[in-house]
C-alpha cells in the first residue's frame, strides 16, 4: 500500500472516534482561505518542529497551507497517543485559542509545513467580520473541546478513589469549568498505583494531580489547581477596563456577551465557575427558546463561549477580597486574592449567593463526604442504585429530585413546609408527583448526621415538625437546596449599600439615591451595578438575571459617557 493511502487510512481511523467529524475537522477552500489572509501571518515549520505545545499558552489558529501537523496528546505520565492528522485547508485550534490559554495538546510539523497563523485577537475579530465562515469555525472550536472533555484527552490526571472527597470536589471543579482532565483509580490502574507507590500519599492527600508537564499536586485547591494548568492569570498588564464585572453567573455572562459586543472592554472574575448555581442545574424547562429544556452546564458553557467570542477577560477561579470607591485617577480598585489589583472605570456587582447552610451539628464535617450543595453528574455517580435524601422546595431542588431519580433507588425530598406550590413551578412540581420513586416528606427537618469512622456519611435522621415522630434511613448521600445568602461580604466599607439579609440595593430604593434620578440597576456608589439574584427584590430566576444582565449595559454606556465628558 502507497504511504498516501496509509496516511489516509490511519486519518479516517482517527477521525471516527470524534462526533461529527465532517463539521469538527472541515476543510476550507481555497477562497475560503484568501479571506482569512488578512488576518493571519505566514509561518514556516521544518519537520518535527513543534506549532505548539501541552501546557504552554497557545499562539492562535494555524490554517495549513501546505504539508500535514500530527496532533498528539500528552498525559504528564509519559503517554503519548495520536489524536488527529491535519492538513492543507485544515485549521488547528480549540475554545482555549480565543483567549490564549495554555494549548491541551501537542502539534508537531510532518515535513516541511507552511500555515497562516491566526493570533487570538485576530481570530475574535475573524469570527465576527466573517458571519458564515465564523460560524463554521466556531462550531468546529465548540465540537473539538466538547470531544477532548469526552475522550478525557488533555487536561490533568487525577489519580485517587473514584469517591473521595477530594476527587469528587477537584472533577466537579473542572467539569463546571469545561475542562478536560483524566481520572485513574489506583485499585485497578497500574500507572496509579506505581505514583502512588513513589509519592505515598495520606488519606487526605487524596487525590494527587499530574499536570501536562509532570509537576504533582497533592490534593490541591481549587485556585492552585487553575494556576497550575494555565486557567486563570492575574490582571493584565495593569490594563484598566471600562467595567469589571464579580461574578460569572448567568447575570454576569449576560453582562459580558453584551457589553464586549458593543465595544467596552470587559473583565470577568468568579470564584469557582461560570454558570453560577444555575451552571449546576441539571434541566432549565422555562426559560425562553428551549422547548425541550437545557443544562445549566450547556446553557452556561454557550454564554462563556460567547463572552470570549466578544473579547471579555474571563478570570476563573479568582476572589475579589474588596472593593476601592475612592476612584483614584478615575477608576475603581478590586483587590483579587492572587495580590493584584483590577482596575476598571466601572463595576457591575453579579457576585450571586451563596448555599445556605442550615443549623444541624456536625454539618461541616460531612461536606464533600456526603452532604453536597448541587446535583451534577459527578455526583449522581455515586448514588447509582442507593437511597438519597434532599432537603428543599424550590425550583433547584425539584430540578435535582428529578435528576437524581434516574440515577437513586429512591430521593426522599424533605420539605418544612406543607406543600410546594409556594416555592416551585407548577410543571416541576407535576413531575416531581409522576416521578414514582421520589417520595415528598412535609412538615420534616433534619435533626443529625452520623458517619463512620473515615467521616463519610452514612445515616440521616429527621422528625415531623408536627409531632414528636423521628425516623431515620441508612443514606450516604444528603443533597442541600434550601436558599442561598448573598456573596457581598466583599463589598464591606465601600459605601455600597446592602438590606437586612446582605442583598444590594439598587435605584430608588436607596436612601442615599432618594430624591435622586438613578438608573434603576445603580447602587448608592455612582459607577458601580448591581445585577441579578444578589441584587435587593431581584425574581431569583434565570431568565430575570439574564435580562438584568443585558438591561444593565445601556447604564454602563450612560456613565462611562458623561464620565468622559470634559468638565464645563
Amino acid at each position: 500500500m502507497a504511504q498516501d493511502e496509509v496516511q489516509r487510512t490511519d486519518r479516517e481511523a482517527l477521525m471516527a472516534q470524534f462526533t461529527r467529524p465532517e463539521q469538527t475537522f472541515p476543510t476550507l477552500t481555497q477562497v475560503e482561505i484568501e479571506r482569512l489572509r488578512h488576518f493571519g501571518e505566514l509561518r514556516h515549520y521544518k519537520d518535527g518542529e513543534l506549532l505548539f505545545e501541552t501546557g504552554k499558552p497557545g499562539p492562535g489558529m494555524f490554517v495549513v497551507l501546505a504539508g500535514h501537523v500530527a496532533i498528539t496528546q500528552r498525559d504528564g505520565l509519559g503517554h503519548v497517543t495520536p489524536v488527529i492528522d491535519q492538513g492543507p485547508g485544515q485549521f488547528l485550534a480549540e475554545l482555549g485559542q480565543l483567549s490564549g490559554r495554555p494549548a491541551l495538546v501537542d502539534g508537531r510539523a510532518e515535513g516541511d509545513v507552511e500555515v497562516l497563523l491566526v493570533p487570538p485577537d485576530r481570530l475574535r475579530a475573524l469570527l465576527v467580520a466573517e458571519a458564515e465562515l465564523g460560524e463554521r469555525i466556531m462550531r468546529a472550536l465548540i465540537l473539538r473541546r466538547v470531544n477532548l472533555i469526552q475522550g478525557g484527552i488533555g487536561g490533568p490526571v487525577l489519580i485517587g478513589p473514584s469517591n473521595s472527597a477530594g476527587v469528587v470536589r477537584l472533577q466537579g471543579f473542572l467539569t463546571r469549568n469545561g475542562q478536560p482532565h483524566h481520572l485513574l483509580d489506583p485499585d485497578s490502574e497500574h500507572d496509579a498505583a506505581e505514583l502512588i507507590a513513589r509519592y505515598s500519599p495520606k488519606p487526605e492527600d487524596w487525590p494527587l494531580v499530574v499536570t501536562a508537564g509532570g509537576t504533582v499536586l497533592r490534593n490541591p485547591s481549587e485556585t492552585e489547581l487553575g494556576r497550575a494548568i494555565g486557567m486563570i492569570g492575574g490582571a493584565k498588564d495593569n490594563r484598566i477596563y471600562d467595567v469589571a464585572i464579580v461574578g460569572c453567573g448567568p447575570a454576569g455572562l449576560a453582562t459580558a456577551v453584551y457589553a464586549a459586543s458593543e465595544g467596552l472592554s470587559v473583565a470577568v472574575v468568579d470564584t469557582r465557575a461560570f454558570g453560577g448555581q444555575a451552571g449546576a442545574s441539571a434541566r432549565i424547562e422555562n426559560y425562553l427558546g428551549f422547548p425541550t429544556g437545557i443544562s445549566g452546564q450547556a446553557l452556561a458553557g454557550r454564554a462563556f463561549t460567547q463572552a470570549q467570542k466578544f473579547g471579555a477577560d474571563i478570570m476563573i477561579p479568582m476572589s475579589v477580597s474588596s472593593l476601592d470607591c475612592s476612584r483614584a485617577n478615575g477608576t475603581f480598585a478590586l483587590a483579587l486574592d492572587c495580590g493584584d489589583t483590577l482596575r476598571s472605570r466601572a463595576v457591575v456587582v453579579a457576585s450571586g449567593a451563596r448555599y445556605r447552610r442550615p443549623d444541624i451539628a456536625n454539618l461541616d464535617k460531612f461536606e464533600g463526604r456526603g452532604v453536597w450543595y448541587w446535583a451534577s453528574p459527578v455526583e449522581a455517580r455515586l448514588c447509582a442504585g442507593e437511597e438519597v435524601a434532599l432537603v428543599g422546595a424550590g425550583n433547584s431542588a425539584g430540578q435535582a429530585a428529578v435528576f437524581l431519580s434516574g440515577h437513586a433507588k429512591r430521593v426522599l425530598m424533605i420539605i418544612r413546609g406543607g406543600g410546594l406550590g409556594a416555592s416551585m413551578s407548577r410543571y416541576l412540581i407535576e413531575r416531581i408527583e409522576a416521578t414514582p420513586n421520589i417520595e415528598l416528606m412535609f412538615n420534616t427537618e433534619i435533626t443529625a448526621l452520623e458517619g463512620d469512622e473515615t467521616s463519610l456519611l452514612r445515616r440521616v435522621r429527621w422528625k415531623s415538625r408536627l409531632s414528636d415522630d423521628e425516623d431515620s434511613a441508612d443514606i450516604r448521600n444528603l443533597f442541600l437546596f434550601v436558599g442561598a445568602d448573598p456573596a457581598t461580604s466583599w463589598l464591606h466599607g465601600c459605601g455600597v449599600t446592602l438590606d437586612r439579609g446582605g442583598f444590594v440595593v439598587t435605584g430608588a430604593q436607596s436612601e442615599l439615591n432618594q430624591g435622586k434620578l438613578v438608573a434603576p440597576l445603580e447602587t448608592s456608589v455612582p459607577g458601580v451595578y448591581a445585577v441579578g439574584d444578589v441584587r435587593s427584590g431581584s425574581v431569583k430566576r434565570v431568565g430575570g438575571a439574564i435580562g438584568e444582565g443585558a438591561q444593565v449595559v445601556a447604564s454602563l454606556h450612560g456613565y462611562l459617557g458623561d464620565a468622559a465628558k470634559p468638565a464645563l
